[in-house]
C-alpha cells in the first residue's frame, strides 16, 4: 500500500560555521532520501524525508526537526525507513524526531555510534497482530552494530521499540521504549551489551478480555544473547516482564539481571528457559507468576521479590498448580539442576512461594528437579511455603515461613535425598566452593574431581560434602573423588558443601569419549560432500569446538534449501568391514537459527556399500528437537546407533559387507545457515 502523504525534497544546502544545513520540500517517502556525509544541522522549520547517512565520524544533530513518512492512516500500512546508515562507524546522531516509517532508524554494521534525545515513535505498529512473528520493525533496528550507545531516546507506539541484531559491547541508558504492541527491546544473538535505567514497560499486546498477551514482552532475549547485563530498568506491565525465549534450541546464557522491576505482567513477570542466567534483587510481584524458570538450569536467584502472584484479584492466567495455583518461582515443564534460591522474599502468592516440579507425565523418569540449595528465603503467607514434585538432591535450610495455608513444605510425589538442615543461630559464613575436574573424560581412564574453599572456615564444624556424579551418588567427607566410567555418554557432576547450615554448590557437565579409530572427523575434511541442489555445504575442520582428537568436523550450510540436506562421507578406498560390528557411533552438536528449528525425524542414516549394498536407519523422532537431555541444547548428544536397528531406529535393507560411504540427512523449517559439528565418528 502506497504512503498517502508528501514530504519535500532537499532543494539546496549551504554550508556554514563548519555545519551543513538541509532544507526540505514535501515529496513522496518513496523519493530519493537525503544523504548525508559530513557534520550536519537540520533546519527546525523544515519536514524532512528520509535520510540516508553514509559519512563516518560524523555529527548529525537534529534540533528537534521531524522526519515524516505517513502523516496519517493505519501504522501498520507504514513503509520505508526514516533513516537509515549502513557500515559507517562513528557517528553521532541526536536531536530527531522520526515517525510515520516502517522502521525509525536502521543501522547495518558500525560501530562508535551514538544516539541521542531522539524519538522514534508513531512508526510501524500492529496492536491487532496475532499469535507469532511479525517482523522486525519500528522504533529502532540495529543489525551488526558493536560498542556504540542508545541514551535519553524514546520510542512508544511501535511494534518493537528497540531490536538488537548481532549487536555486541553497545551500551543503552536512560531510553523510554515504553508502550509498544509486541517488544520494549528485542536482542538475537547479540552478547555482552550493558542496559541501565530503560524505561521498557506496557511491552504488551492483548485485547479487552483476551486471557494471553501473544508472546509480548517488555524485554525478549532468543538465540544466543549471552553476557548481557541488565539493572534499574523499568520492565512492569508487560504480556512478560522478560522473556528469555528458546524456540530454536539455541539459549542465551551469563546474562544478569540486577535490581530491575518486571512487576505487573499478565502472564510472567520474568520467563526464561535458557540455562546459566543469575537474578539478583529483581521485582516480579502482581504477575500471574514471578518468575517461570522451565528448563533453565544452572540458574541463580537472589534476594528477589516474588510476591502476590496469580492473585484472583489481580493477573491469574494458566493456573498449574494444584487447585488452580500459581507460584511466586515456579520452575516447571523443563529441567531445573544445579539451582539456587537464595534470600528471595514471595509472599502472598496464591499457590506456591517457590515450586520445583519435575516431569509429571513420566513420574520424573525423564528427568527430575535435581540438585537445588534453597536458603534463607522468606515464605510468609501462601498455600505452599515450598512445593515439591518429582525432586532429587535438594538442600533446604534458614528459610524463614510465616502464614502459608497449606504447609510450609510440601513433599510431593518422588522426592528423594531432600536434606533439611537444622537452623544454627551462629553458622559462619556461607562456604564459597570452586570446582576442580575435567569437562571430558576417557572411557575407562580415572579422572579426580576436587573442591576447595574459597570463603575460609570459620567455626568449629568441618565442611560436609555431598557429591553425586552420574549414575552413582557418592556421600563422603573427602574433598576429592576419583571416578572411572565404562561406557560414553554425558554424565552430569554434582557438589553440594555445607558449612553447619549453609551451602553452596558446583557442578560439570561431563563428556565421556572413547578412543576410537575416527573416520572423517579429525584432522581432514576429505571424503565429505553433500547432496542437496539447492544448498551449498563449506566443511571445515574445527580445532576449538571439539571433543576427542585434534578437532571435529563442521558443516556450514548457507545457502539451505530448506529441503532434506545429506551430508555425504566416502571413505577411503578399502572402506571399512562391517563383519562384527554393532554400532555407527558419533557425536553430534548443531545450531539452528531458524524459528521453529528441525523437523520430520532427524537425522536419518544411510550405509552404503559395493553395488547395490544399502541399509538406513530411521529415528522414530527428531532427536534434534528433542534431545535426550537438556543439556544438549548447547553441547554435544552422542549417538550409538545400532546397525540391527531397535525400537528407536527403523531399519530397512541390509548391511552392506564393507562400508563405502555414509549419508547423514538434516532437515529444517526454513533456511537460514545451519552449523553441524560432527566428532567421534566410527563403527564398533
Amino acid at each position: 500500500m502506497s504512503i498517502r502523504s508528501h514530504v519535500k525534497a532537499f532543494a539546496v544546502a549551504m554550508l556554514q560555521a563548519g555545519a551543513y544545513y538541509a532544507h526540505a520540500a514535501d515529496k513522496s517517502a518513496d523519493a530519493p532520501p537525503l544523504v548525508i556525509e559530513n557534520d550536519t544541522q537540520l533546519d527546525t522549520a523544515k519536514t524532512y524525508g528520509r535520510i540516508v547517512i553514509k559519512g563516518s565520524n560524523i555529527t548529525v544533530d537534529g534540533r528537534g526537526a521531524s522526519i515524516v513518512g505517513a502523516k496519517a492512516g493505519d501504522p501498520k500500512t507504514f513503509q520505508a525507513t526514516g533513516i537509515s546508515a549502513e557500515g559507517v562507524s562513528g557517528v553521532t546522531l541526536k536531536n530527531v524526531n522520526v515517525k510515520g516509517w516502517e522502521t525509525g532508524l536502521t543501522i547495518k554494521d558500525g560501530e562508535n555510534w551514538t544516539i541521542e534525545n531522539c524519538d522514534f515513535s508513531g512508526n510501524f505498529h500492529d496492536p491487532k497482530f496475532g499469535w507469532g512473528e511479525n517482523g522486525r520493525r519500528g522504533g529502532i533496528v540495529l543489525t551488526g552494530v558493536k560498542k556504540s550507545k542508545l541514551l535519553k531516546n524514546q520510542a512508544h507506539n511501535v511494534w518493537d521499540a528497540c531490536v538488537l541484531v548481532d549487536c555486541d559491547e553497545n551500551t543503552l541508558e536512560g531510553n523510554d521504549f515504553s508502550h509498544t504492541s509486541n517488544t520494549g527491546l528485542k536482542l538475537w544473538n547479540s552478547s555482552g551489551n550493558k542496559f541501565r535505567k530503560n524505561n521498557f514497560s506496557y511491552g504488551i499486546r492483548k485485547d479487552p478480555g483476551e486471557v494471553h498477551a501473544r508472546d509480548s514482552a517488555c524485554v525478549l532475549i532468543e538465540s544466543g544473547s549471552n553476557r548481557n547485563r541488565f539493572t534499574s530498568n523499568n520492565c512492569t506491565y508487560g504480556g512478560d516482564g522478560i522473556f528469555i525465549r528458546v524456540l530454536n534450541g539455541w539459549v542465551s546464557t551469563d546474562n544478569e539481571f540486577v535490581a530491575n522491576d518486571c512487576s505487573y505482567a499478565n502472564n510472567n513477570c520474568v520467563e526464561a528457559w535458557s540455562p546459566r542466567n543469575t537474578w539478583e534483587r529483581n521485582k516480579a510481584n502482581h504477575g500471574s507468576y514471578g518468575f517461570w524458570l522451565g528448563a533453565s538450569d544452572q540458574n541463580v536467584l537472589i534476594g528477589n521479590e516474588a510476591s502476590f502472584n496469580g492473585r484472583k484479584d489481580g493477573n491469574h492466567n494458566s493456573p498449574h498448580l494444584p487447585d488452580e495455583g500459581h507460584a511466586g518461582i515456579v520452575f516447571m515443564f523443563g529441567p531445573s539442576s544445579h539451582t539456587i534460591l537464595r534470600g528471595n522474599k514471595c509472599e502472598g502468592n496464591n499457590g506456591a512461594g517457590i515450586a520445583g516440579i519435575g516431569d509429571i507425565d513420566s513420574k520424573g523418569k525423564k528427568w527430575k528437579v535435581f540438585h537445588w540449595i534453597v536458603e534463607q528465603n522468606k515464605l510468609i503467607k501462601n498455600r505452599w511455603g515450598i512445593y515439591l514434585e518429582h525432586a532429587d538432591f535438594i538442600d533446604l535450610a534458614a528459610n524463614e515461613f510465616d502464614g502459608n495455608a497449606n504447609e510450609d513444605i510440601h513433599e510431593g510425589e518422588n522426592v528423594t535425598r531432600l536434606v533439611k538442615h537444622p537452623r544454627i543461630l551462629i553458622s559462619g559464613p556461607r562456604p564459597k566452593v570452586v570446582l576442580a575436574g575435567p569437562s571430558v573424560a576417557t572411557v575407562g581412564k580415572p579422572i579426580v574431581f576436587s573442591a576447595s574453599l574459597q570463603r575460609p572456615v570459620t567455626n568449629r564444624q568441618n565442611p560436609h560434602y555431598r557429591w553425586q556424579i552420574s549414575p552413582l551418588g557418592i556421600e563422603s567427607e573427602a574433598h576429592r573423588v576419583e571416578q572411572i566410567f565404562a561406557e560414553p555418554g554425558f554424565q552430569r557432576v554434582a557438589l553440594t558443601v555445607t558449612n553447619a547450615d549453609l551451602s553452596d554448590l558446583a557442578w560439570r557437565d561431563l563428556y565421556i569419549v572413547e578412543n576410537i579409530l575416527e573416520s572423517g572427523t579429525d584432522k581432514s575434511t576429505d571424503g565429505w560432500s553433500w547432496n542437496d541442489p539447492g544448498s551449498k555445504v563449506k566443511f571445515e575442520i574445527d580445532d576449538r569446538i571439539k571433543l576427542l582428537g585434534e578437532s571435529s568436523l563442521l558443516a556450514k550450510i548457507s545457502p539451505y534449501s530448506g529441503g532434506r540436506v545429506t551430508l555425504v562421507h566416502k571413505l577411503s578406498k578399502d572402506g571399512v568391514s562391517l563383519a562384527g560390528k554393532k554400532q555407527l557411533v558419533f557425536w553430534l552438536k548443531t545450531r539452528n537459527e531458524n524459528v521453529p528449528a528441525w523437523q520430520d525425524v532427524n537425522p536419518p542414516i544411510t550405509l552404503l556399500g559395493s553395488g547395490d549394498e544399502k541399509m538406513t536407519l530411521t529415528p522414530v523422532k527428531d532427536f534434534l528437537n528433542q534431545p535426550p537431555y537438556n543439556e544438549a541444547r548447547e553441547g554435544w548428544t552422542y549417538f550409538a546407533v545400532p546397525l540391527a536397528g531397535n525400537e528407536d531406529w527403523k531399519k530397512v535393507g541390509e548391511l552392506p559387507a564393507t562400508l563405502r560411504s555414509l549419508e547423514f540427512g538434516f532437515d529444517s523449517w526454513g533456511a537460514p545457515p545451519l552449523f553441524i559439528w560432527i566428532d567421534g565418528l566410527g563403527v564398533k
